[in-house]
Order: structure tokens, then sequence, then C-alpha cells
């Protein structure tokens, strides 16, 4: 587990640290949380927010209706974008919460990509540290998944760029890192079906992933609603711990990098602690969510590495894609 908290630790390093934004993960708005609750269009969310920005998008690009239409994904420049090009990553913020229909960066990104038309951000994929640690791929797996946490293209993009970027960022892992499962999910209160990663021929898993319950806090809408890994985040730990009457300087002592010391902490404090969890856990709303779509993509650097890892899987059930948007 050190492993893994390594690498959040260094993905929350870069999100907060270097390119000075608050922590995505509980920035949202009021309007976002209320529409994921009643939005009930026949399509998914995301092309509602494409539809939404295309006057907007089609102006500041500059294109006529004839360049745009004659558009194709070759036409295109891909890209991987380092966190040490700080104002590219920031670009690439402003994107995600214009584009894509969460409006927020994921809580631990670890690898941008983009696709550009002529030095104008078109797309953007984004992966990060998966929201919980699969065996899918045996009890190593947490060094071989990724999380394909966002995706967005601009409304003037040609059809396939999605696919085209995703499939793009995908190689680019294997050729680059040691990355070879790249799990994503599609959320039914969006609308979501996974039509995208059905397209790229993606694996099916089932409809049993995500949090049962989400929260809100009443006096914080502006965050948005957040799981319950919300509430054991460093950063709330901090706050029960001033609760409480210790000093930021004492709490510290009973930290390590990323989470509690809990065997610096003694049993009365640990109680402590535990109830003033449960006391803002209790003053939040709750509602229940429906399961998210799973799906993954495996792949090898070569054959034999390809069917190695296919002999990994073979005990995880694959099944038929989903074909009933919104169940």
């Amino acid at each position: 587990m050190d492993y893994v908290q390594n690498i959040i630790g260094e993905c929350y390093d870069i999100e907060q640290k270097k390119l000075e934004i608050p922590n995505s993960s509980e920035i949202s708005n009021q309007k976002h949380h209320e529409l994921y609750v009643t939005y009930d269009k026949d399509h998914c969310w995301q092309y509602d927010i494409r539809q939404k920005n295309a006057e907007e998008d089609k102006i500041n690009s500059g294109l006529t209706d004839e360049e745009i239409a004659s558009l194709t994904p070759n036409d295109f420049d891909f890209a991987y974008v380092p966190s040490e090009r700080v104002e590219t990553c920031r670009e690439i913020v402003r994107f995600i919460e214009r584009h894509e229909w969460l409006g927020k960066m994921p809580n631990r990104p670890t690898h941008r990509f983009t696709a550009r038309y002529r030095g104008k951000l078109a797309g953007v994929i984004i992966m990060a540290v998966p929201n919980t640690i699969s065996k899918m791929l045996g009890k190593d797996t947490f060094k071989l998944e990724k999380l394909i946490s966002r995706g967005a293209c601009i409304s003037w993009s040609p059809k396939n760029l999605n696919s085209w970027l995703i499939m793009k960022s995908i190689r680019w892992m294997i050729a680059n890192t040691e990355y070879r499962a790249f799990t994503a999910y599609s959320d039914p209160e969006a609308r979501e079906l996974g039509s995208i990663y059905q397209g790229c021929n993606f694996l099916y898993l089932g409809q049993a992933s995500g949090t049962v319950k989400q929260y809100l806090d009443p006096n914080r809408e502006d965050m948005g609603w957040f799981s319950d890994r919300h509430f054991r985040h460093k950063s709330m730990y901090k706050k029960y711990a001033a609760n409480l009457g210790i000093s930021a300087e004492e709490w510290k002592k009973h930290m390590n990098k990323y989470s509690p010391n809990w065997d610096t902490i003694s049993t009365s404090l640990k109680e402590k602690l535990k109830s003033e969890l449960q006391k803002y856990k209790a003053s939040c709303k709750v509602r229940v969510t429906k399961p998210k779509h799973k799906y993954v993509y495996i792949k090898g650097r070569n054959k034999n590495e390809t069917k190695k890892l296919k002999r990994l899987f073979h005990n995880t059930k694959v099944l038929p894609y989903p074909k009933n948007r919104g169940e």
C-alpha cells in the first residue's frame, strides 16, 4: 500500500502545490448538483453541454462552417502534457470545467493528454489513480491499472475525435509507462451508456460500481455531491482535530505524509475523531445513487504481453454491452 500512497501523494502535490488550484473534488456549484438529480433528457448530459456551448465555441474558434465540416481526427495534434507545463495544465482545468459534464477535475490525476487543431485546444483526456484497487489482473493490479477519469471534446470537433483521443492516450501509456489496464465508468444518472467505450472495444464488467450514497454539505453546497471518501480526506481529519481543540502544529505530529498515523493516536482520541466524523456525516444531506457501468481496456506492449495479461484476466466475468440509456 506504500506504493499506492506514494502515487496518491504525488498527484496531490502536483495539483495542489504546482498548479496552485483548489482541490477539485470539492469544487462544483449549486446548479450542477441540482441537475445531477433531475437530468432526464434522451441524450447524455455531456452531449447537452456540447450543444449549449456550440455557438460560442464556433465564434471563439474563428473557423468557418466549411472548415468545421471538413475536419477529421487526423487533422489534430496529439500530446502528453507533463505536470511541469503548469500553464497548459491550468488550460486543461478550464477546459474540463467548461466542457466535461462533471465540471471539475478528478481528485488524483496523474496523466493528461490533449488534441489540438492549429494550436486550439479541442480535446482532453485525464487519467487518474483508480477510486478502488481491483484485482482483475491479480494482486499487482494496482501497479497496472489507470482510471480514465475525465474526457471531453469541444463542440466543433469531428464526431470521432473523442475515441481517437482515448485510444491515442492508451497507446501512449502502454508505450511509455507500465500501465496496461484502463478502466472507465459511465454514469446512468447523467444518461451515460458508455457508447464511446463500446466503440473502442472495451470490455464491459457490469453495473455494480461506484458509491451507493452521496452526500451534500448544506452549509457548502458549492462543493457539490461527494462520496463517503471525502469524510476521510487528510484535510477533514485536520478539521476534526481542530474541532477538538488540537492545533494544526500539534496534529502534524500524528500525520503520515498522506493519512493519520494511527499508531501515535490514543484510543481516546481515535474515538473522539470518529465521533467528529460521524457528526459531520450526519449533518449532510444523503441520496442513493445508481451504480455505474464499468469498462476496461487491457493491452500489452506486444502480443506476448497481451496474452499474459489476458490469462491473468480470465477469471473476471465479461458481460454484453448495455443498450438502454439511463438504466
